[in-house]
């Protein structure tokens, strides 16, 4: 147990790895990666889960569905070597600005909720998206109830 905090706290003050993700793709990828950590943030990778990842790649950066599908699967390779959702969340402040970053927890939400439950794992894992975008928990809250206001819950 110790030694697993202290791995934490190592890769919590790292410096960000240079994962090759392509330059102009970056904040894409990792955008699309944080997407994907919300998905598995319960251990359950659901198929409707994955289809709405691809809905909202596809709708936030006007890809087609092949397209959505090849950055999805290039975030999920990314995700699983990112380490902790603070890198990923660096790069997407240097891209999504403040004002935009609660409809990015609103895309979150439509991720995780598109598997029809709520999973405490989830909920610990958007406080801390949230804080680490510079939101308020109050932010991901009203962000909540409106994906599921607009899934007719």
């Amino acid at each position: 147990m110790v030694d697993a905090v202290k791995d934490w706290m190592r890769g919590f003050f790292a410096p960000s790895r240079n994962l090759t993700i392509g330059a102009a793709r970056g904040g894409d990828v990792a955008l699309a990666a944080l997407l994907v950590r919300a998905a598995r943030a319960n251990e359950d990778y659901d198929p409707r889960q994955i289809a709405r990842i691809d809905a909202v790649l596809a709708r936030r950066f006007g890809l087609g569905p092949f397209e959505a599908v090849a950055l999805r699967r290039q975030a999920e390779t990314y995700e699983a070597q990112v380490g902790d959702t603070v890198h990923l969340t660096r790069a997407i402040k240097d891209i999504v600005a403040l004002e935009d970053r609660p409809m990015l927890l609103r895309d979150l939400w439509a991720v995780i909720l598109a598997d029809g439950a709520r999973h405490e794992a989830e909920d610990g894992m958007m406080r801390l998206v949230s804080n680490l975008l510079g939101l308020a928990d109050r932010d991901s809250a009203f962000a909540r109830q409106d994906v599921q206001r607009a899934a007719g819950g």
